[in-house]
């Protein structure tokens, strides 16, 4: 089921094109004709006026869409300039290049042709696009750095260069940034605009993608019927990745349209009741720990379960007798006490870890895995899976594991180590992330701005946000883990609770903007609401 934008890898991407091209109804050509018309329609709505533009066409099909950009910006009246190489490319790309090579001239794109000329109102990025499959080298990799780097031009051009699909140089599988040769600086700088076509890669949304991607577009070039159709047999290809945020406006027949207030809403049924939205159990912590469980707790309550209660060890129960009062309270010491609260089928879901104490996280767990009840794992019940095996091997697929970068680090240490190392393509966070969920058999949610949502069986959703930095303050993952839990406990399935938690938690935060504390997200949580209806 299709919510948010499908998002396609590269490969993906190729196949699409290759099975519109196969198909006879469009030719390589008006592909790249259309490509280039929009990022020259995107320039002019950005710079109305008619100025002067350098355009740098690499090797390949995206120098290609140079060549189209070029020729319909001299069109509309400015003054072209035109870096290119001097190789022989595929045929589409040497047809455009010929049809610019009638009308201007092409310099040599090398770092002195770059400086030698006039300044530009724009310069466009259109060297390398999504099919990079190397590291930038020799005299582009000084452009890029003169571009991008901040030991370059980076400040100067950045409010002035538009890539076409990406910037060159930068892995649309996993958002990482090429290493610059020695000396040569930083890539860095952003972008002011990057125009893509047809959907959004996992670059352009993860790692350091949505920083040097500047403000993204995606542009319609009527690849729509091939991206929804299965291209290996009859019927519609299924969506294994998607971005529920940001939002864009991308047509696609498999999306299911429906109101989130329909879902998140209490309906007016005669025979609906607290129980009726669950019954949520946040393990608490003992004494001098009670903040973080009672973020959660108050955030579950204000989603809307019906009944939340917090369990403290008997000697902490007085810290957590302070509002809201609408939250229940029972002490449970050990394993033993929980066995006999969880015996109340009514309990649906429940919340461990935020100041639970790591060896009570443990001993809870121990007993709370087995019944298979809906689970929310973060913090304390996170650190206590990573010394145990046999905690690990207990999770199942109704569990949520919701860890940051440190956390996901002490549970897959493995998976962080590919992630870092330098290899090209790169392993991405996003693949770390679908290899920790199918390891685990739980849902993992790996927070950060970029934040990964994956599922067992390889399905994943993406939430971009670098626009809320403020997010980030102590107490928030616990604001979160609470959201997620009163969604499982009122009858969302794991990966949906973790995806409509991110978002409805990012919404919340953006709704009070700076100088936000954690303990503000769940009283903004009634406003999302609204504002969604």
């Amino acid at each position: 089921m299709l919510t948010g934008s499908e998002v396609l890898t590269t490969a993906q991407m190729r196949a699409i094109e290759s099975a519109a091209m196969a198909s006879g109804q469009v030719t390589g050509l008006e592909l790249m004709e259309r490509a280039g018309g929009a990022v020259a329609g995107h320039i002019r709505l950005r710079w109305p006026k008619a100025g002067c533009v350098t355009v740098l066409c690499g090797p390949g099909n995206n120098g290609g869409d140079g060549y189209v950009v070029a020729r319909l910006l001299h069109r509309a009246g400015w003054r072209v300039r035109v870096l290119g190489t001097d190789n022989m490319p595929g045929p589409d790309a040497a047809e455009m290049k010929r049809r610019w090579a009638a009308i201007g001239g092409i310099g040599p794109l090398t770092e002195r042709g770059l400086q030698g000329g006039p300044e530009s109102d724009v310069y466009v990025d259109a060297i390398f696009g999504t099919g990079l499959t190397r590291q930038p080298e020799g005299e582009t990799a000084s452009i890029l750095a003169r571009i991008f780097g901040r030991g370059g031009d980076g400040a100067y051009h950045c409010s002035r260069v538009v890539a076409v699909d990406c910037p060159s140089g930068l892995c649309m599988d996993s958002g990482k940034a090429p290493a610059l040769p020695p000396g040569l600086g930083t890539f860095d700088s952003p972008a002011r605009l990057t125009v893509a076509f047809d959907s959004p890669k996992p670059g352009h949304l993860i790692g350091l993608g949505p920083m040097l991607c500047g403000e993204l577009i995606v542009a319609d070039i009527g690849l729509k019927q091939w991206r929804e159709r299965n291209l290996a047999s009859r019927g519609r290809r299924r969506v294994r990745l998607e971005a529920i945020w940001p939002r864009f406006d991308i047509p696609d027949a498999r999306r299911i349209e429906f109101s989130l207030t329909d879902r998140l809403g209490k309906h007016p049924f005669a025979s609906q009741h607290k129980y009726s939205h669950g019954h949520a159990l946040v393990l608490a912590g003992g004494p001098a720990k009670g903040g973080a469980a009672r973020l959660s707790a108050r955030a579950a309550l204000r989603i809307g379960a019906g009944l939340v209660t917090l369990a403290p060890p008997q000697d902490a129960l007085p810290e957590y007798s302070s509002p809201p009062d609408a939250l229940m309270r029972r002490a449970l010491d050990d394993g033993d006490a929980l066995r006999g609260a969880l015996d109340d089928t009514r309990i649906n879901a429940a919340c461990i870890g935020p100041g639970c104490g790591i060896d009570r996280a443990a001993a809870l767990l121990a007993v709370l895995l087995p019944t298979g009840r809906r689970t929310v794992l973060d913090a304390d019940a996170l650190t206590a899976l990573s010394q145990d095996p046999g905690l690990m091997a207990a999770l199942h697929g109704r569990c949520i594991l919701t860890p940051h970068g440190g956390e996901f680090a002490r549970l897959f240490p493995d998976l962080v180590e590919k992630v870092e190392a330098s290899q090209w393509p790169a392993y991405s966070k996003l693949d770390a992330a679908r290899e920790a969920a199918a390891r685990c058999g739980a849902v993992v949610l790996l927070k950060g701005p970029d934040t990964v949502i994956a599922a067992p069986d390889g399905r994943a959703r993406i939430h971009s946000a670098f626009d809320i930095p403020w997010l980030a303050t102590a107490g928030a993952g616990d604001v979160l883990a609470g959201i997620i839990t009163g969604l499982l406990a009122r009858g969302f399935q794991p990966l949906d609770a973790a995806s409509l938690g991110t978002l409805i938690h990012a919404k919340a935060a953006r709704l009070f903007g700076p100088g936000l504390i954690a303990d503000d997200l769940p009283d903004m949580i009634p406003q999302v609401l609204r504002d969604l209806a």
